[in-house]
């Protein structure tokens, strides 16, 4: 079996998963901060928005320099949220379905500064950088959102929020 077709169902899987926590961020919160030191929900939530064009950019090239310099996705509602994750989502998607094992076996680097961060296969890149990187943002957002009062959907099952539907089926 291709790579591709062993990463496909995850990343289908997750990208809906982190749609639905996505689209339970709330306008007018986006400033909320947990710490001083912790990046905003809106920013947290961008970032969590943005990850998957880090599939795109894996797949299309073979390296990504960053300089210091970016500007990072600043949307201030959850529409803008929503229609830059769905964006991207489908142009990874598109370019994971169709990347070849040999594509996926190719060395890919990322750089900061000019200093070199990691070089690894793409396959390896897209499971650490991208998937992993995605669980992990996606559940600090989770946390962010509790700490909101907002009610958090299941991912691997039914939240706590979600759990009185899943007893009154059962009863």
């Amino acid at each position: 079996m291709p790579i591709a077709e062993t990463l496909l169902p995850e990343f289908d899987q997750e990208i809906k998963s982190t749609r639905k926590l996505l689209e339970c961020v709330p306008d007018g919160k986006f400033g909320y901060k947990p710490h001083e030191k912790s990046m905003s929900l809106g920013q947290l939530a961008a970032h969590v928005a943005q990850i998957p064009e880090y599939t795109v950019s894996t797949i299309k090239l073979e390296r990504l320099d960053f300089n210091g310099q970016e500007k990072p996705f600043a949307p201030t509602t959850r529409k803008e949220l929503l229609e830059a994750f769905d964006k991207s989502a489908a142009e990874g998607r598109a370019l994971l379905a169709n990347a070849s094992d040999e594509d996926l076996a190719k060395i890919w680097t990322l750089t900061y500064m000019g200093k070199e961060v990691f070089s690894m296969p793409r396959s390896a890149v897209l499971r650490n950088m991208c998937f992993n990187h995605l669980y992990h943002h996606r559940g600090q957002l989770g946390v962010y959102l509790r700490m909101n009062n907002v009610a958090i959907p299941g991912m691997y099952g039914p939240s706590a929020d979600e759990m009185h539907l899943w007893q009154a089926q059962g009863a």
